[in-house]
């Protein structure tokens, strides 16, 4: 995953906001990234870049050797769906669905019904969570629910994995056993990228971007 000079303007009232001033950053596989900076600086912003969310006003996102700003809206869609996983603070579970029915929502359209439920089990076992297939949200603790969210952004098998504040909603513990995961996946190769306030994750990572007003410092 790369970024090239990406420049992100929005349009508010009769101003033009910039909210990235030419960000350049290539993302290796199995690296964990860090990003910090304070409210404002672009931290989302950037986020929805590289997670194909949006598009650049000028500049490059490039990934698996595409350049995302010549696709179309559903072009983009399917890249992201095959290359890029999201974890949130929140964590955005259904509640209405159990862990297992949470990790397989990404590939719900997919044909193969089977091999989607493999997938979601093995995942859930492999974060420790083999023992709470069938468990609603609500019957979960914190870290679970984290635990839950990692699993189903590697339901795809992403080159990617995007976190927003991962850490956020836990305690020091639990966020341990959660960054834990990160190191796993990142040893197989998928590239974590995670924006947070917590030092223990910038701690944890192999490098830290710092964002201030929309430039890497």
């Amino acid at each position: 995953m790369r970024s090239q000079n990406v420049v992100k303007e929005y349009e508010s009232g009769e101003e033009v906001l910039r909210a990235l001033k030419g960000i350049d950053i290539a993302v290796r596989p199995g690296e964990f990234v860090a990003v910090v900076g304070p409210s404002g600086s672009g931290k989302s912003t950037l986020l929805n870049q590289l997670g194909l969310l949006d598009t650049p006003t000028e500049g490059t996102v490039s990934v698996r050797d595409t350049t995302v700003n010549d696709l179309s809206v559903a072009e983009r869609t399917q890249l992201r769906k095959r290359t890029v996983g999201f974890v949130f603070q929140n964590f955005y579970l259904i509640p209405t669905l159990s862990a297992v029915e949470n990790v397989k929502v990404p590939r719900l359209l997919d044909g193969d019904r089977s091999a989607t439920h493999e997938r979601a089990t093995e995942l859930l076992k492999r974060v420790g969570l083999g023992d709470r297939l069938q468990h609603l949200p609500n019957e979960l603790s914190g870290g679970q629910k984290q635990r839950v969210a990692v699993a189903r952004s590697l339901v795809n098998d992403p080159d990617l994995v995007l976190a927003d504040e991962p850490t956020g909603n836990l305690d020091q513990e639990t966020g341990s056993q959660v960054l834990a995961e990160f190191g796993r996946i990142t040893d197989e190769g998928v590239a974590v990228v995670a924006v947070t306030h917590d030092e223990q994750v910038t701690e944890f990572a192999d490098r830290t971007i710092e964002l201030v007003d929309g430039r890497i410092q």
